[in-house]
Formats: structure tokens, sequence, C-alpha cells
């Protein structure tokens, strides 16, 4: 059956729709030897030979699928619990691929979990070398100072480690309470309450909006939703995950 030639590229997993579009306008992409700068062409997966770049375009390739999934409050970020408790699993999507967490978000904080079925990419967005910022809304009890501020800034002392810098930007007080936008490379177990609550600070909520180029949009506690072929791209590119 005859499909549109973006889409038959797309599908290979070679790049996004969107950019199979520019790959043809810009004259890289071959069908049976003749160069398609034009929409619209379709192609038979069964008979046509299509190249970009040169390099032929196999079978389609087992897709990467990413979901963004609004983790509730008091909800583990695992598959099971032997205590019984709530997990992520019960608000997983109806779908026949292997799903898992990237990552971990702490029992009583909510906010955006990336399930995925490819272990390159989940690997390459929870390392702190990949520089992956996450993102989170913070609320501490207590009026920050600037100072302090900064020294969390230039990098938190957790565990007696010097860690990554992070970037934190002040946005209210209420009362007693500070509410903080704070981002982060690295995913130490309950990094937020240590840097925040070895200075006096303890941490009342902690919501991540956040993810590389995903965010929560206008999601709920417990939706879930699959990411498009332009967001999972980027995300690729971004992790320096082969496409």
């Amino acid at each position: 059956m005859a499909v549109r030639l973006q889409k038959y590229i797309a599908d290979a997993g070679i790049a996004s729709r969107r950019k199979a579009e520019t790959m043809i306008a810009e004259g890289r992409v071959s069908v049976n030897g003749s160069i398609v700068t034009e929409m619209g062409v379709k192609v038979d997966p069964n008979s046509d030979h299509v190249r970009v770049d040169g390099r032929k375009v196999g079978a389609q390739k087992a897709r990467k699928v990413v979901y963004a999934l609004y983790k509730p409050k008091s909800c583990m970020t695992t598959l099971d619990d032997p205590q019984g408790r709530d997990t992520i699993v019960n608000y997983f999507p109806k779908t026949s691929t292997r799903l898992f967490p990237i990552g971990r978000l702490d029992y009583d904080a909510e906010g955006l979990v990336l399930l995925t079925n490819d272990g390159d990419l989940a690997q390459n967005i929870a390392h702190p070398t990949k520089h992956v910022w996450k993102e989170y809304f913070v609320k501490i009890k207590g009026k920050i100072s600037n100072n302090q501020l900064n020294e969390l800034k230039a990098g938190p002392v957790i565990d007696h480690k010097k860690r990554q810098p992070t970037r934190i930007r002040l946005l209210h007080h209420v009362n007693d309470k500070t509410w903080l936008s704070v981002s982060l490379q690295e995913g130490l177990k309950h990094h937020i309450k240590k840097m925040f609550g070895q200075i006096g600070y303890p941490v009342i909520k902690i919501k991540r909006f956040g993810i590389g180029n995903v965010d929560l949009k206008e999601m709920k506690p417990g939706e879930v939703r699959k990411l498009s072929d332009e967001e999972v791209f980027d995300l690729l590119e971004l992790t320096g995950v082969s496409i």
C-alpha cells in the first residue's frame, strides 16, 4: 500500500515528518534513483527504493515511544510496591508496548514523569552528563536570602559532596513561605529536600513541570498523553540518542 514519502521516512525512524519534508525540499531524498523535491509523492514500501543522503532507508524500526504522565502525590514511581502503595502503573496508558519510567520522583512529590520503551533514551535523560534540565516548582518554609540562593546556584553540597550548579528563580513570598522555580541536571534521591533542608528550609511541596523540551501543559494529576512525533524527535536530538 502506497504511503506518502515523508511518512515512510518517519516510520523508518529517520526523522519526524516535518523534518522529512525539509529533507525532501533540500533534495536529500531519492526514490528509485531519482531525486524528489516536491511534497505529495507516494512510495510502495514493498517495491520502491528510498535513500536519504545516499543511504538506503530500510525496514521500519521499532518506534521509540514516549508518554508524559502527571504523577499524583502519594504515588510511587515504580512498577510495583511491596507495601501495596499506589504506583504509576495504575496510570499507564493501555498499550501493548512495554513501558517504564525515566528516573524517579519522590513519593510525596507530583508532576511530570516520562514513560518510554527505549533504554538508551531513558539513560541519557537521567544521566547528569547529558545536561538535560528537569524543572520544578518548589515551596519551602521560611524566607531564603539571596546569598543562600546564590550558594545553591553555584552547586549545593549534598551528602558531603559538591553537586552540579542549579538554576533557581525566586517567584514570590506568601507569609512565611517561599515559592521558587528550581532546575536540576542531576537527580539524586531527595535532591531538592536535601539541598534546602540542610540550610534550614524544610520543603513543603515539589512539582516537576518540565523535562528537557517536554512540559506538563494543561495536564491534571493522573493524566497521561503520548508525545507527538516532533516532541519525541526533539527529545532524541536533545539527549544525543540515535534516531
